[in-house]
């Protein structure tokens, strides 16, 4: 357990090591987004479509800071949504047809994917472009097939997926942290 430990330390630090500009700018861009009106739409496969719903859920919820929330959507939630497009079109463009229909220039859509190679992340992000959204994306190992089509790009250079999700975790939740406390910060303890 303490060589897992000491692995995903080591990970962190060789994230930070190299891309504390790069989650700056993404925040930074994030908290353009919301301030400007717009949403955040998140999605990603298995573990990383539950990261999705996390953030997204920690956005809409205020990360139960006593903060009103704010516009975020998980693409990953409606079962029914997923499994019609999965089966009337094609498993590849279930995040490009549901960001077609709900995102608008103004949003971003984070891609989350630890391979780096989803072919529906890669497919969402490109959509997300051509209809006018930010893209940020969350990877892992080199960046994959998705690393040159997204606008920001988070890459934790690591080969183990949980480890990766692990780091995948901490970023969404700085991310978070830093649109809320910029949006809308915490209300003043009342002591």
């Amino acid at each position: 357990m303490l060589r897992t430990v000491a692995e995903h330390q080591a990970l962190v630090s060789r994230f930070f090591d190299t891309a504390a500009g790069a989650l700056d700018r993404a925040a930074d861009a994030l908290v353009e987004t919301v301030r400007a009106g717009g949403k955040i739409l998140w999605f990603g496969n298995g573990g990383s479509a539950a990261d999705a719903q996390h953030f997204a859920g920690e956005l809409v919820g205020g990360m139960g800071q006593g903060r009103s929330g704010l516009a975020a959507i998980a693409l990953t939630t409606d079962t029914s949504v997923l499994t019609s497009l999965a089966n009337d079109f094609d498993f590849p463009s279930v995040f490009a047809r549901q960001i077609r229909a709900l995102g608008r220039p103004g949003d971003a859509a984070v891609g989350i994917s630890t391979s780096g190679r989803s072919e529906n992340v890669r497919n969402g992000l490109l959509e997300a472009r051509r209809c006018g959204l930010r893209t940020l994306a969350l990877l892992g190992r080199d960046g994959g097939s998705i690393r040159p089509v997204a606008d920001l790009v988070l890459v934790v250079p690591g080969e183990n997926t949980q480890r990766i999700q692990e780091v995948h975790l901490v970023i969404g939740h700085l991310l978070c942290e830093r649109i809320l406390e910029a949006v809308r910060p915490a209300p003043e303890d009342p002591a």
